[in-house]
Formats: C-alpha cells, sequence, structure tokens
C-alpha cells in the first residue's frame, strides 16, 4: 500500500502539491497520466525516497521512504526517464546489483532478454538508448519487487517492443504488488492499465479502477457533433472522421474508453469528477 496524506511539495518558493491524498493499493497496474508539469516524475520521486514531502506523510510498503531504510529499498525498484548506465558489462551489472534485491530472479532475467533481443556480454554504454531501455526493463521486472516505478518505460522502444512490454508487465503482476507507469504516451499502456490516476494543478482529480469508470461513463465516437445542451453530456471534442463524445452513466453500453478523451474530459471539467465518483484521493 501506497498511502499519501495532506501531502505538500514545491520547489523553491512554487508549490507544486497542495494536501494531497492518494492511496495506491496492490494487485494494480496504475496508469499515472498528467500535463506537462503536473509533477508527475516529482510523485514518483517521493514515493520512492528521492525527494522528501515539505508537509503530510507519504508510506510506501509501511515504510517512510525518506529514511532510506535497506528492508524499503529491497522491495522498491524505479526506472526514470533518464537512463544513467555505468560502464560496466550486462553480466557485471547483473553480479553487482541483483544481490540487493532477495527475490531477483535470474531466470526471468534471462528470459526477458532474450525476448527483448537485448545484445549481451557488450558495456551498457555501448547500447543504444532502447537497448538499454530494455535492459533495464528486464532487469526491473526480474527483481519481483512489491513497488515497481516506471518513468516513461515506452520512449525509446519499437512498435514490436511497446507490445512486448505490454505483455510481459501484465504477466509480472501479483497481488502482492503495485505497479506505477507514469506516461505521456497514452496509447502505449491503454490496454495495460487497470488503474488511473490523473494529476493536475497540484491535485489527484481522478484516482479509480477502469472497470468503475467504464461502469460509470459511456464513450460514443460518432460523425456529428452532439448537440452542447443534451442531458448527461458532459465532454465533447473532434476526432477522426467525427467527434468524441463522453456521457454521465453507462446503460451496459459496451463502448471502449479512450485514455486521451477521458484524460482531456477530466482536467477540462473536474467539477464533474467531484460527484461522480466517490473515492479516496478525488478532491472534495
Amino acid at each position: 500500500m501506497i498511502e499519501v496524506n495532506n501531502l505538500s511539495f514545491g520547489y523553491s518558493r512554487e508549490a507544486l502539491f497542495r494536501h494531497m491524498d492518494m492511496d495506491l493499493a496492490p494487485g494494480n497496474i496504475y496508469g499515472l497520466l498528467g500535463i506537462n508539469g503536473a509533477g508527475k516524475s516529482t510523485l514518483l520521486k517521493l514515493m520512492t525516497g528521492l525527494l522528501f514531502p515539505e508537509a503530510g506523510t507519504l508510506t510506501s510498503l509501511g515504510f517512510d521512504p525518506t529514511r532510506r531504510d535497506p528492508g524499503f529499498l529491497a522491495k522498491v525498484f524505479f526506472l526514470p526517464e533518464e537512463l544513467n548506465t555505468p560502464g560496466i558489462t550486462d553480466r557485471q551489472y547483473e553480479k553487482l546489483t541483483a544481490p540487493f534485491y532477495p527475490a531477483f530472479s535470474h531466470d526471468q532475467f534471462e528470459r526477458y532478454l532474450r525476448e527483448f533481443d537485448v545484445p549481451r556480454n557488450r558495456r551498457l554504454t555501448q547500447l543504444s538508448f532502447g537497448q538499454k531501455k530494455k535492459f533495464l526493463l528486464s532487469f526491473g521486472l526480474a527483481c519481483n519487487t512489491e513497488l515497481l516505478v516506471l518513468d516513461e518505460p515506452t520512449n525509446g522502444l519499437d512498435i514490436p517492443s511497446k507490445g512486448l512490454f505490454r505483455r510481459l508487465v501484465a504477466e509480472a503482476l501479483n497481488d502482492n504488488q503495485i505497479f506505477v507507469i507514469s506516461t505521456h504516451q497514452v496509447r502505449d499502456v491503454e490496454n495495460l492499465i487497470d488503474h488511473l490516476v490523473i494529476l493536475h494543478e497540484g491535485r489527484v482529480l481522478l484516482n479509480q479502477g477502469m472497470e468503475t469508470i467504464s461502469s460509470r461513463l459511456r464513450m460514443v465516437h460518432g460523425p456529428a457533433h452532439p448537440d452542447a445542451g443534451a442531458e448527461g453530456l458532459l465532454y465533447s471534442e473532434p476526432g477522426i472522421g467525427g467527434y468524441w463524445s463522453v456521457w454521465r452513466g453507462n446503460d451496459d453500453h459496451e463502448g471502449r474508453i479512450d485514455l486521451e478523451v477521458l484524460f482531456n474530459t477530466v482536467i477540462s471539467r473536474p467539477e464533474i469528477f467531484t460527484t461522480l465518483f466517490v473515492q479516496q484521493g478525488t478532491p472534495s
């Protein structure tokens, strides 16, 4: 469990988060979305103890991340967007780093590297950016940590590798783990995440499971712009070949949830989502 209570944080005198509350539960793959500057990477660093809250509390897996307790660090793997690989070989990296993770599986690591087609017996600095990303993704998944945090994990991956990434992450999750994926590439994770968190202007506007979202919203793609005064209409925008519209209520509609459209709906109509979902982590 990750619990955020009344958390505030900022850089210099500029507040980024103000009295934030949020819970993340095991057994879920969380998608963390927000515009540039919303604080996604900052929140990930707060979860993993790389930054310290100014006020309020944040606990990860029952630990205070700011204490950098070895027992906590053994349960967490964080892959940042910016990669800084050491000038050692892949096998040296494994030998030196794997012992810090008690649940690390060498067999899983080898399998992931084969599936990602990562070259072996090379210095990590000799790999391309995409190869480095696939190497570290393979290592992170093989650590089998209770908390896996990935910041823009699909940047640098080609199309086949993105599909493989989705499959391997979905296969790896168990009921005791929390996976948090922060991304701007929502299409890359649309069929992977089962829980969505949207940050905007220092607040968590949405923290809800995709199944619940689908049960309370209906999305329609049609040829005509819907009537702005139509009952239940929350939002609409142009799309390829017509218009997307978002409606309150589902009525057993089987249409899919488009994450980009949902994101635009939430940040344009935040007041709607304070009442549409009753949940921990939604602003009141």
